[in-house]
């Protein structure tokens, strides 16, 4: 089990009001989660503490909706295996390769910052002739559990998306693959504990704007709420701050090449993880279904649009 760390004073002060966290309960909340855990033959996961805390905050530490969301997490995954697959390791080749060009770069905060994390997603940057769509969407997966083990702005605050869509072209738009879009996002809705704050589209070309409400509609509705779009080159400093962004973007935090060496050392240090995690998942030959209360009512996607609904103690 790996030491929590203490929060800074302006996060913990949003998990007691927005989240219900009482700091001294804590603990007891986790280690109920982890027994749940270790009870249920049908799940192969991780317990790591900070792993499991994600989840309590991720549900305003309401134990029984930590429970489904936990589920769900590796049922979900099961059902995107051209992301979650073999290729999804720190050393796999087309991992880092995606990340030495910049296609995904984590913003780092000031430490004492109590604002969402910030991704920025160069969505015209990748040779679509060489990779894929999912390419892109796995490495951002990765990232997505890494923060939840370590990233208190991401559990806490949420995290916000900028997708750049300088030098996008046709190709880009038509290796997005709309149906992979759309069972990302429900599994990044319904499955990942970490909040979405907001998805905002920036340079977009104007032949983009035309066909972004097609789009628009692969999102699940909470979602596209928080979608904005926008021409204008600036409007990334209506988003984040100038002083956290890297001078390509006409920042002062360093450069690109900075933040994506950073991620590869912070990707490295996730070695053991990813490899474990080819084994994590559901058997569902040994889910147990007995006297159970349904608390799932929301539909998910499945090989062919639906699934089956978790039933969870």
């Amino acid at each position: 089990m790996s030491a929590l760390r203490p929060l800074k004073p302006a996060l913990q002060a949003i998990a007691i009001k927005e989240l219900n966290e009482v700091p001294q309960r804590v603990p007891d909340d986790i280690e109920a989660l982890r027994e749940w855990v270790l009870k249920q033959p049908h799940l192969r996961a991780c317990t790591d503490e900070r792993f499991l805390l994600a989840f309590l905050r991720g549900t305003k530490f309401s134990m029984e909706r930590a429970k489904e969301k936990f589920d769900r997490f590796y049922t979900l995954q099961s059902s995107i295996p051209e992301v979650f697959n073999e290729r999804r390791l720190a050393t796999d080749p087309v991992v880092l390769d995606i990340l030495r060009m910049g296609v995904l770069l984590r913003l780092p905060l000031d430490a004492d910052d109590p604002g969402p994390c910030v991704t920025i997603i160069r969505a015209g940057s990748y040779d679509t002739s060489k990779y894929k769509f999912q390419d892109i969407i796995r490495l951002g997966s990765m990232f997505g559990e890494i923060m939840m083990f370590e990233d208190e702005n991401a559990t806490i605050s949420g995290y916000v998306e900028i997708m750049d869509m300088t030098g996008v072209t046709g190709s880009h738009l038509f290796a997005l693959q709309p149906q992979l879009l759309s069972k990302f996002s429900t599994y990044a809705d319904e499955a990942m504990p970490t909040r979405q704050k907001g998805i905002h589209f920036i340079n977009v070309p104007s032949a983009f704007e035309t066909g972004f409400n097609s789009l628009r509609s692969f999102f699940p509705a909470k979602i596209k709420s928080r979608i904005s779009v926008s021409s204008d080159p600036d409007a990334i400093f209506q988003i984040v701050s100038r002083e956290y962004l890297p001078k390509e973007y006409g920042g002062t935090r360093g450069t690109m090449g900075d933040i994506s060496e950073d991620m590869e050392a912070k990707l490295s240090s996730y070695s053991q993880y990813f490899e474990a995690s080819q084994n994590f998942g559901t058997d569902e030959k040994l889910r147990e279904f007995g006297n159970r209360v349904r608390h799932s009512h929301r539909s998910s996607f499945g090989a062919v649009g639906s699934f089956r609904k978790l039933e969870i103690d």
